[in-house]
């Protein structure tokens, strides 16, 4: 059996005060495997933002701006009113 694997998009550019949707296709996901999402800022080391599996929930940081959506093939990573400090690198992983 062949280990699951996670495809992103190599990038993606919003403008400050609209939205964007980061997506991470999964389709080889295991019944029991998370989706972990992390973002990581110039010069500092990768943050734990959310696990995922199915549904939809909110992230606590930023607040009401960070949402995540997942399903068994994909998962996606919605920020809202994007601002100048949310430029970093956002990553899923299994």
């Amino acid at each position: 059996v062949g280990k699951a694997q996670v495809q992103q998009e190599a990038s993606a550019e919003t403008t400050e005060g609209t939205g964007i949707s980061i997506n991470c296709s999964h389709p080889n996901i295991g019944s029991i495997d998370y989706i972990h999402w992390y973002r990581q800022f110039p010069g500092r080391g990768p943050e734990f933002l959310v696990m995922a599996h199915r549904g939809s929930k909110d992230v606590q940081s930023p607040p009401g701006r960070l949402s995540v959506a997942a399903d068994r093939r994909s998962s996606a990573l919605w920020l809202a009113r994007t601002r100048r400090e949310d430029a970093g690198l956002y990553s899923c992983a299994l």
